[in-house]
């Protein structure tokens, strides 16, 4: 099978001060090693690139890599994919990688719904997306992430009871993120009272960004679970 993949649209900065000689070196020596192949023609899986993985799990928008590098260790037994368009989180997550020795990352400099489109169907064990651009502009609110079809086009690639956690510190998108993945219909959202999305889960690992408290709300976090039987009583 053919899977020509289309380039989204990226919209902001995508690099920002010069690097420092280190993060130019760990670019250019390091990001060889654990970039994740491009595709052009077939479906990637990646599990083939890892040494025998139980699990694979993917941060979309890692920002400086705190989150990835982080389940990385707590997880040496899970292939852990990361991808993040910007330049110098690439780099940041990367002296991590080095410093704590590393080897169950890889990484993707780009959209993440490119790589989406490229990877095999029902790879995924875990997804994470935690405080993507809130775009918080109405006119610019097509170009949040956590869209129907973003959502269908990640759908293909979970397995069944994997786990996706959203969590962002805009109300608006908290609200409308919430929407979309309860309209999808395939997402259970197993919270019973207030403190399962105000509190912190207990095996998230705070983010910078998260810790700047730049967002007009306090962080929420949503876990759904993939059920696409779901969406047989919903439609």
């Amino acid at each position: 099978m053919t899977n020509m993949v289309a380039q989204h649209r990226l919209y902001g900065r995508s690099a920002g001060k010069p690097l420092s000689e280190r993060r130019l070196r760990l670019l250019a020596e390091m990001l060889p090693e654990l970039s994740i192949p491009e595709m052009s023609e077939g479906e990637l899986n990646p599990l083939e690139l890892f040494q025998s993985p139980n699990e694979i799990w993917l941060e979309i928008g890692f920002g400086g890599g705190e989150h990835l590098a982080g389940q990385a260790r707590l997880h040496p037994d899970v292939g852990l994919l990361g991808v993040e368009p910007f330049l110098d989180g690439v780099a940041k997550v990367l002296g991590l990688i080095e410093e704590q020795g590393q080897e169950n990352i890889r990484l993707r400099r780009g959209d993440a719904r490119d790589l989406i489109a490229q990877l095999s169907p029902a790879c995924l064990d875990r997804v994470f997306i935690l405080f993507p651009d809130p775009w918080p502009k109405t006119r610019h609110h097509k170009r949040r992430l956590v869209r129907p079809d973003f959502l269908d086009r990640l759908a293909r690639t979970l397995k069944v009871g994997a786990r996706v956690r959203f969590a962002t510190d805009w109300a608006d998108y908290a609200n409308r993120a919430l929407e979309t993945f309860l309209a999808d219909g395939r997402f259970l959202w197993d919270a019973s009272c207030a403190d399962d999305w105000r509190i912190p889960p207990s095996d998230h690992l705070p983010t910078r960004y998260q810790e700047k408290g730049l967002g007009d709300c306090r962080p929420v976090f949503f876990d759904f679970r993939f059920t696409p039987h779901l969406i047989q009583r919903v439609t």
